[in-house]
């Protein structure tokens, strides 16, 4: 009897211990083998993630500690390695500030910087020896959970996605050298929420992505990502799995949504489909709900395919779709950001051979278990997806919209018609990789 009593107590305690942990919104990290700086948790590489503790380093990750000494508690150890690495904490659903401190007294480091599901945050931060660089983000948490018992439909696919599961996950990249780590919740950001497709969505695994997950780099604090987008949908499934049932939910007076939907519509051909038909009726209902919860909504046209003709020209692939949206954005007095226009300027730009260098092409084995050339020419690779995001950016501040205050200081020069050079630019690919496409063409 008194082996089951201590039995219950123990499991008790083990739920309560992690009902704590997926409840607290504040954490302050020391890593390193030093003595930990007051009110810090101290973090070393034993120190793995487990749902009792709910915090620590995640799936297999190994980094060295390291301990130089001095009076700075949080630069004097740290650990490091040139390999990614991993660190979740679990916690509700939220807007995240995110500092971290990166650095080393005797050696340089590099860093980028992704959360959940590759979303960048930070890009190539680079430090001397005997120098530390402290940056600060946002990061969106979501959960599946809407106001009312609902939940959203999710895919078979996006339960094993880090976007979705209880907990926040940093990816770090690159030759980090990590100090310190803090995280709090935050009630005073100006959320976007994102409302799209494959083109949109954050893409799990190499080398496919999209726009949504590197847009967050250009943002400094006040504005968070929420990226609701999913591969395969249109706005008809977005409403049917209860998607932007989800984001009203949560969604406050002044929050944006930006809406980028066409090409899975094209597929739909009952009786009322079609562009002037159910795809403007559907825009028109999110803009309508948005606006009655006094958020701002965004019409963002499709990007364009890789679709090249025999000018070697891009031709339009998307029908009536795009000049659809820019009706609906006109007839509704909301503002938009006409990717598809600036995206063909950009594969133009590029080229009918170079654009390919946006677009998931590559040659067989390339990556684990692809014995086949990979040639999509609709989803994008890293590249592909950073410079369209920069094409979000252009119509941010073209369209003069609110959140534009608050791009980063170093916001790169970016036109359409001048893309980044692709031998220039560089992406530390995480470990994760799939040969599978993305739902939806």
């Amino acid at each position: 009897m008194l082996n089951n009593i201590h039995k219950i107590t123990f499991a008790l305690l083990l739920a309560s211990s992690s009902l704590f942990a997926q409840t607290k919104t504040a954490y302050k990290f020391d890593f390193g083998s030093g003595k930990a700086e007051k009110n810090y948790i101290k973090i070393l590489p034993s120190d793995v993630y487990s749902k009792e503790k709910g915090y620590g380093f995640d799936f297999d990750s190994k980094v060295t500690a390291v301990d130089r000494g001095g009076k700075d508690l949080l630069k004097g150890d740290l650990v490091k390695s040139d390999l990614p690495f991993y660190f979740s904490v679990a916690v509700p659903e939220g807007n995240y500030k995110i500092t971290v401190t990166i650095g080393d007294s005797k050696e340089a480091s590099e860093s980028t910087v992704k959360a959940e599901s590759r979303r960048l945050m930070l890009e190539n931060v680079k430090t001397v020896a005997g120098k530390y660089i402290t940056k600060t983000f946002i990061v969106n948490v979501k959960n599946k959970n809407i106001t009312g018992g609902q939940v959203v439909g999710l895919k078979d696919r996006e339960l094993t996605k880090l976007d979705w599961d209880d907990k926040l996950t940093l990816e770090f990249d690159l030759n980090t050298h990590l100090n310190s780590l803090e995280i709090t919740k935050v009630e005073d950001q100006i959320t976007v929420f994102l409302a799209g497709n494959s083109t949109v969505v954050n893409q799990d695994n190499e080398p496919w992505a999209s726009w949504g997950q590197m847009i967050p780099r250009f943002f400094k604090p006040g504005v968070a990502i929420a990226n609701h987008a999913e591969s395969g949908l249109t706005l008809g499934s977005f409403l049917g799995s209860r998607r932007l049932a989800k984001v009203l939910s949560v969604m406050k007076p002044g929050d944006y949504l930006f809406i980028e939907f066409g090409h899975n519509d094209q597929k739909d051909k009952g009786p009322n489909d079609g562009a002037f038909k159910s795809y403007t009726e559907r825009l028109k209902t999110f803009i309508t709900e948005v606006k009655k919860k006094g958020g701002i909504p965004v019409v963002v046209t499709s990007t364009s395919r890789r679709s090249f003709g025999a000018d070697g020209k891009i031709t339009n692939s998307l029908g009536d779709f795009p000049a659809a949206a820019r009706k609906v954005a006109e007839d509704e007095k909301v503002a938009l950001i006409d990717l598809n226009a600036m995206t063909m300027e950009l594969f133009n730009a590029l080229g009918e051979e170079n654009s390919k260098k946006a677009f998931v092409h590559y040659p067989a084995n390339s990556y684990p278990g692809q014995d086949k050339e990979l040639a999509d020419n609709t989803h994008f690779n890293p590249y592909g997806a950073y410079e369209i995001a920069q094409c979000i950016i252009l119509g941010i501040k073209q369209q003069k919209l609110g959140i534009a205050k608050y791009l980063v200081d170093d916001l790169p020069a970016f036109s359409p018609s001048k893309p980044d050079d692709v031998t220039k630019w560089k992406w530390p690919e995480s470990p994760k990789s799939s040969i599978v496409k993305p739902d939806g063409n």
